[in-house]
């Protein structure tokens, strides 16, 4: 039988209704109503001097759309994040208590299975710190890959997720989430972390979450005296040197410059999606390493070339689609067109190693399959099929 809230759940109640009702973007009175209580009742409840019955907690549970015991939970609260956001988030809270309770879960099962995979970029991170110069970006690309055992100069990312995971010790958490104007955050390991949190919003390009996921790792390489949960807005010094970072992490300048005097003979437009489809990024990263190299003049170009053959022009969230190979082979340059994809898809940003960690605790009796459901945030069902798949 379900009992009244304790003090500390009261305490934890409070922050908890105050912090889901402000991302459901919902006032006290239109909660209330909801809830079939008063304002003054709910405002009370709310406030923590008033112990509602379980009854109650039900209804308002079932307004917020969660479950009882995520509104008496205590959360554990971060603090060594960097969160900035071009724009006030109501979500911003509830964001970081699904990044804590995810990297508590992460830690747990790494912890339980004896499976923890050191942080392996550690004294890299305070050597780049340390380090001062325009080219800082560029040279902590270039270690950091080196460091990760990308020392072949075309050798590119296939998997940035098992990448940074298996290599780095770097967690990383696909969060989808309806915004275009938050793309990620990371976590520093005092924390629970290192960790990155990606946006994987599917109206979002797959070559973003990709750049995102980049752009953390240049931060905790970076920035280290950044990570103050406190500090909500950008700073546009550090935003570009990481946007530089991930460039050169994700497209080393010599190998860029070699695939781009290669395609010379194209037409720009096929030219940049031609390097963008090898190096898997977006069109604007390819577009921003052109002008580092001086060409300045040629975002308006790329838009025309863009409105003449769809008819539209780039709006902010566009990533123009590759060409067919067809269209390639009738080109004067030789190209391995055939053997790139057609395009990205979610299939190419993949965070699998949560997902073992849960199937080797579920197989080890270690945990439950309701356990096994709740820490990768599916249905019970769902979690049942997926273990019915499991296959060696």
């Amino acid at each position: 039988m379900l009992s009244s809230p304790s003090m500390k759940e009261t305490t934890a109640l409070s922050q908890n209704l105050r912090r889901l009702r402000d991302a459901k973007n919902l006032s006290q009175a239109d909660l209330a109503e909801r809830a079939k209580l008063s304002r003054v009742a709910y405002g009370n409840i709310e406030s923590g001097s008033a112990s509602p019955k379980v009854d109650t907690l039900l209804r308002i549970a079932a307004v917020l759309d969660v479950k009882l015991q995520d509104l008496l939970t205590p959360v554990r609260t971060l603090t060594a994040v960097r969160f900035r956001a071009a724009k006030k988030m109501t979500t911003r809270e509830q964001i970081l208590v699904d990044v804590s309770r995810w990297l508590d879960d992460y830690t747990e099962l790494e912890t339980m299975l004896e499976e923890r995979v050191p942080y392996n970029l550690e004294k890299l991170s305070k050597q780049c710190t340390a380090k001062t110069g325009p080219k800082r970006a560029c040279e902590a690309a270039a270690a950091a890959r080196k460091e990760l055992g990308l020392e072949k100069p075309g050798e590119g990312i296939r998997d940035i997720c098992g990448l940074l995971q298996e290599r780095a010790g770097i967690k990383v958490f696909p969060m989808p989430l309806a915004s275009d104007t938050f793309f990620g955050l990371s976590v520093g390991a005092e924390d629970g972390g290192p960790a990155v949190v990606v946006n994987v919003w599917d109206r979002i390009p797959v070559e973003r979450w990709i750049f995102t996921a980049a752009h953390e790792l240049g931060h905790l390489l970076l920035h280290l005296a950044a990570y103050d949960v406190s500090k909500r807005n950008e700073d546009d010094a550090e935003e570009k040197e990481a946007d530089q970072f991930a460039s050169h992490f994700l497209m080393p300048d010599e190998v860029f410059k070699s695939e781009w005097n290669e395609a010379r003979g194209l037409p720009l437009f096929e030219r940049v999606l031609k390097i963008k489809r090898i190096f898997k990024v977006s069109y604007k990263t390819v577009l921003y390493r052109l002008t580092e190299h001086g060409h300045t003049d040629l975002w308006m170009q790329f838009q025309v070339a863009h409105k003449r053959r769809f008819g539209t022009g780039l709006k902010k969230t566009d990533e123009p689609q590759r060409l067919a190979p067809a269209d390639f082979l009738a080109s004067m340059v030789e190209t391995k067109a055939a053997d790139e994809p057609k395009r990205l898809s979610s299939d190419d940003f993949v965070e699998d190693r949560l997902c073992s960690l849960v199937r080797a605790a579920v197989d080890k009796q270690m945990i439950s399959v309701g356990r096994a459901a709740e820490v990768l945030g599916v249905d019970l069902r769902t979690m049942r099929e997926q273990v019915a798949s499991w296959v060696d």
